[in-house]
């Protein structure tokens, strides 16, 4: 679908908005905790700083945003519903975790949602793949760390 200039520009706006909008929802949940009860836990020795993981989502959150918007800028409204409805899922999901882990402070419950999480962003990638191949792989650094958040939750879940 063809769009203006303008609105192509006000569209990845307001997907970044979106995506670094959840992100800080989810710093805030997870500072509520991170300095008291998640600075106890037990460790494995491949945990990162805790200084890494703001830069780190942040990266993640404007590629996810870019993928998104690339793909409302050029598929009709049909192909689009499907794979934002995914998105927003994952998006969802994301805010979920922070939630479960850092919010409610569950360790073994933030794993299925972390899992979930997982899956739901590779299905998101597979789901732009056939409009946008490169908004596909914007979101493979996400599915990546994902996939190393689950092995470091799953860690501190088993050390704790």
């Amino acid at each position: 679908m063809k769009r203006s200039r303008a609105a192509e520009i006000v569209g990845l706006a307001l997907f970044v908005g979106l995506c670094l909008g959840i992100g800080a929802l989810g710093a805030a949940v997870t500072a509520t905790s991170v300095k008291t009860w998640y600075a106890e836990l037990a460790k494995p020795s491949f945990n990162p700083p805790n200084e890494v993981f703001g830069p780190v989502w942040t990266v993640l959150y404007v590629l996810m945003a870019i993928a998104a918007w690339r793909i409302w800028r050029v598929a009709d409204r049909e192909t689009a519903r499907g794979a934002l409805t995914l998105f927003a899922l994952q998006l969802a999901l994301n805010l979920g975790w922070s939630v479960a882990f850092f919010g409610l402070e569950r360790i073994g419950p933030a794993i299925a949602v972390i899992v979930v999480l997982e899956l739901a962003i590779v299905a998101t990638a597979l789901a732009f793949r056939p409009v946008d191949r490169i908004a596909a792989w914007l979101l493979v650094p996400c599915i990546l760390w994902v996939g190393f958040a689950t092995v470091l939750n799953i860690a501190i879940w088993r050390l704790n």
